[in-house]
This record gives structure tokens, C-alpha cells and sequence, in this order.
């Protein structure tokens, strides 16, 4: 039980080696509103309550090292809002929920180690839960597989450099040890200082399993496109078209408020904040800006971070490539343009030929089924000039009635007999000579007048 004499004023409380087994609101019997430091380690603290820190909001340093905790559930931590170092080491933790840590935005350190954590919280670096102070993250020696590679690599290098990792028993992966070796070469202290400890394992699930060390270069064979894809990720490597704006970020692990930066072009010009160039600028916070990347501007440009406060400065390279998008497209993007376009007018050539098939009006059966109420001005002047209709008409109607060409080509025929006519049908000859030899009277134009004038017929004198 902590002792109920103690003088609200106090500004440091040492409760380790002691006996305390749980927090709730009640824990602590008066507010210590003075109070910014707080140790309870080797205690037996097992669980804690929402609310148990609600009687010292202004603590900046909490040491629960050593103890029995499992589960760190949410809210746990919201009312220390001035909170900056967190020590949970040493601990039987096995699940971390996603807003254990909320509300904790001055948190600089988190203090992880020796647990029992099986998955690594990137929700300390993503999403609305994020720390946005956070510099130090100490993950070692728990239960970790893996790492979200791609998720981490959205956090800035001021960040990155402080992540330690070593002694889980990680399953050897391409982009894990790309990611690693990436921060190697870059001197984060993780992983310079704690190299040897970094290894994986081939099987990690199974009792016998190879164990290889994480941090080299030829690491299982891993391609080289792995490689490449994390200095993508990590902001190394930059892609513009012609024409294109282009800002290029600094992402140095020393940024803070006393960083000056200076970048060296290609062609070894340098550019500042002060400088003033027509298709270049470069802001306070790093970015550099390319107003119309020209193919010209394409090379290897140098970001120097310098920390005036710190003493310290920093060298970053990154290549900036610029290219036509017309130009630099793959056979592989063409072959699919060309075989896109040629389904599509396969498709729309479809949709015409149904719609003509299918949609255009049938004449032939109309023509047919209108002939016998119809009559045309030679049938009727033949009607009045013979006695006997040729027999061959109600032939080639039958033969005709009901067929329909689409697609004809003419068949020439020798000259004689022919008048110059195109031969429908070959080898129908009565059908032909009954179209092409009948001798047609010359129409009489009194009588065709007389039948057709609309004024009353008047009977000769």
C-alpha cells in the first residue's frame, strides 16, 4: 500500500522493490499534481485500471520495468499527456492493444524489451493512434517474426534510426533483410551497434532450424528488384515525366528546429534556401522542388543535413531519374494497347453487322406480299393489251419470294444473247430469259392516258 503521509508536493516517488500488485484510481491518496517522475519496478504490479493515473497528470518519466503485467489494454496511459519516457521492459506482456498507448503525443521513448510480443505495434508510427514524437522504440528480445516492412517505411528516418529489433526470432525474409541492410548503410545506431544479433531463421516454427545472420549482402540469393523496391520505399529513388513538378524530401535522422540544409545538383551547383534559380527551389524543412523536370535535371543529387545545436551533419543521395512516359513505356504495355484496340473493333464491327441483320427493314417480303394489290403502270398496260398473262411470272415470284442476299457478287456472262445484263443466277436459264427477252409493246400515250387521268372518260361521238 502506498503510504498515506506522503506530501502532495513531491516531485520524484521511488515505490521499487516493494510489494504493489495492482493500479486503480484509489492507488495513490492524494493528487500529486507536482509529481513528474515515478518509479514502480520490481514490484508485482499485474494489472492496471483506466483512471489509475488520473492523481498525476504532469508525470514526464514512469518506470513499471519488472513486474507481472500481461496485457495492456485501452486506455491505459491517456491522462499522462506530458508523458515522455515510458519504461515497460522485463514484463510478461503478450498483447498490446491499438490505443493502449493514445493520447501519449510528448512520448519520446518506449521501453518494450523482454516481453513476450509477438507482433510488432505499427500503430505507434500509422493511423490516428500514432506517436508523433516518438523516438526511441526498444523491441528486442521479444516473440517478433516479422516486421511490416512497407508499413514502416512510411515513418521518417528521425524515427527509423531509433527502432531496435535484435534478438527475436525473425523468419528469414528478402524484404526484412533489405530493410536492415538498407539501415546499416545509412549508420542507424540499432543496428550498427547490435549487428551480431540480428539473425533469422529458416523454419521458425520448427525445434530444428537453420539460423542465419540478417545483416549482409548476399543474403539467400534475394534479387536485386527487392533491393531497389526498398530505396523506393525509403525515398531514394525518384521517378518524373517531362514537364512533371517534382518535390524531393530530406529525410534525414538529425531533422529538428536547428537543421540547415544544402543540396549539390548533378552538376555540382548548390542549392539553398536563399538561392533563387529559375526551375529550382528548396525549402527550410529540406524539400527540395524541380518546377519542370527536364531530362537534363535527371542524376544524383546530395541532401547535406547539418545540426548546428547537435554538432552533427548528415550526407543523403538520392537519384532522380526523368523520362518520357511515351517513350519509356514497355512492349508489354504496347502489346496490350494493340491487342485492346483490336478486340474493341472486333466487338463494335459485331454490334454493326447484328444491328443491320436484325434491325433493318425487310423489303423482299413486303415488295411480295404487296405485288398481288398492286400494280405498277406497265403490269396494267400489259393487263389491257393481252388477253393472257405469261406463265413464267408466277415462277420467278415463287423463286424469288422470301431470299435474301446480304453480300453478291456479279457473275459475267459472254456478250451474245446477254445485252450487256448481269446474270443473277447461273444456271437458271427460263428465269433469265423470261426477265431479259419478253418483247414489251411501246406504251400508247392515249391510252396509258386515258386509263390514268384522273378527268371523266368522254365516249367518242
Amino acid at each position: 500500500m502506498v503510504p498515506r503521509s506522503l506530501f502532495k508536493f513531491i516531485k520524484k516517488l521511488d515505490l521499487s522493490y516493494n510489494k504493489i500488485g495492482f493500479l486503480d484510481p484509489d492507488w495513490v491518496p492524494v493528487l500529486f499534481d507536482k509529481l513528474n517522475t515515478l518509479v514502480l519496478n520490481h514490484n508485482t504490479v499485474s494489472s492496471i485500471s483506466t483512471g489509475s493515473f488520473s492523481s498525476t497528470p504532469n508525470l514526464k518519466y514512469l518506470d513499471l520495468s519488472s513486474n507481472h503485467l500481461r496485457i495492456l489494454s485501452n486506455p491505459v496511459f491517456q491522462e499522462l499527456k506530458a508523458l515522455e519516457i515510458l519504461l515497460l521492459y522485463n514484463n510478461q506482456i503478450t498483447h498490446i492493444d491499438s490505443g493502449a498507448f493514445g493520447g501519449l503525443h510528448k512520448l519520446q521513448k518506449l521501453y518494450l524489451s523482454r516481453n513476450s510480443i509477438a507482433h510488432f505495434p505499427i500503430e505507434l508510427y500509422t493511423g490516428r493512434m500514432k506517436l508523433p514524437e516518438l523516438t526511441l522504440l526498444d523491441m528486442s528480445y521479444n516473440q517478433l517474426h516479422m516486421v511490416p516492412v512497407q508499413q514502416i517505411s512510411i515513418a521518417p528516418a528521425w524515427q527509423l534510426s531509433g527502432i531496435y529489433l535484435h534478438g527475436n526470432p525473425f523468419a528469414c525474409e528478402c524484404s526484412f533483410n533489405s530493410m536492415l541492410n538498407f539501415w546499416y548503410h545509412r549508420h542507424f545506431s540499432p543496428v550498427v551497434d547490435f549487428k551480431n544479433e540480428y539473425t533469422c531463421f529458416l523454419q521458425p516454427d520448427s525445434k530444428i532450424s537453420t539460423k542465419l545472420p540478417l545483416i549482409q549482402d548476399t543474403f539467400m540469393n534475394c534479387s536485386d528488384s527487392t533491393i531497389n523496391s526498398s530505396f523506393h520505399a525509403f525515398g531514394f529513388v525518384y521517378e518524373a515525366q517531362v514537364g512533371t513538378r517534382l518535390v524531393v524530401h530530406c529525410d534525414s535522422k538529425i531533422i529538428d528546429t536547428s537543421t540547415h540544409f544544402i543540396w549539390v545538383s548533378p552538376d555540382s551547383r548548390l542549392l539553398d534556401p536563399e538561392s533563387r534559380m529559375s526551375n529550382f527551389q528548396v525549402f527550410y524543412n529540406g524539400s527540395l522542388e524541380i518546377k519542370e523536370a527536364q531530362y537534363e535535371n535527371s542524376g544524383v543529387y546530395s541532401c547535406i543535413a547539418m545540426n548546428r545545436r547537435k554538432l552533427l551533419n548528415e550526407t543523403i543521395d538520392i537519384r532522380i531519374t526523368v523520362s518520357n512516359f511515351t517513350m519509356g513505356r514497355s512492349h508489354a504495355q504496347e502489346a496490350f494497347n494493340t491487342a485492346f484496340t483490336t478486340l474493341a473493333a472486333c466487338v463494335v464491327s459485331i454490334i454493326l453487322v447484328l444491328l443491320y441483320l436484325y434491325l433493318t427493314p425487310c423489303r423482299c417480303r413486303c415488295r411480295s406480299r404487296r405485288q398481288p394489290k398492286k400494280q405498277g403502270p406497265s403490269s396494267a398496260h400489259s393487263s389491257i393489251l393481252s388477253a393472257t398473262p405469261p406463265h413464267e411470272a408466277p415462277a420467278e415470284r415463287k423463286s424469288s419470294t422470301g431470299k435474301r442476299v446480304v453480300f453478291l457478287d456479279p457473275v459475267k456472262e459472254p456478250m451474245h444473247g446477254q445485252n450487256g445484263k448481269v446474270r443473277l443466277f447461273p444456271n437458271d436459264h427460263l428465269i433469265a430469259e423470261s426477265i431479259l427477252k419478253p418483247n414489251r409493246m411501246k406504251p400508247d400515250t392515249d391510252s396509258i392516258s386515258s386509263v390514268f387521268s384522273d378527268a371523266p372518260f368522254m365516249a367518242p361521238v
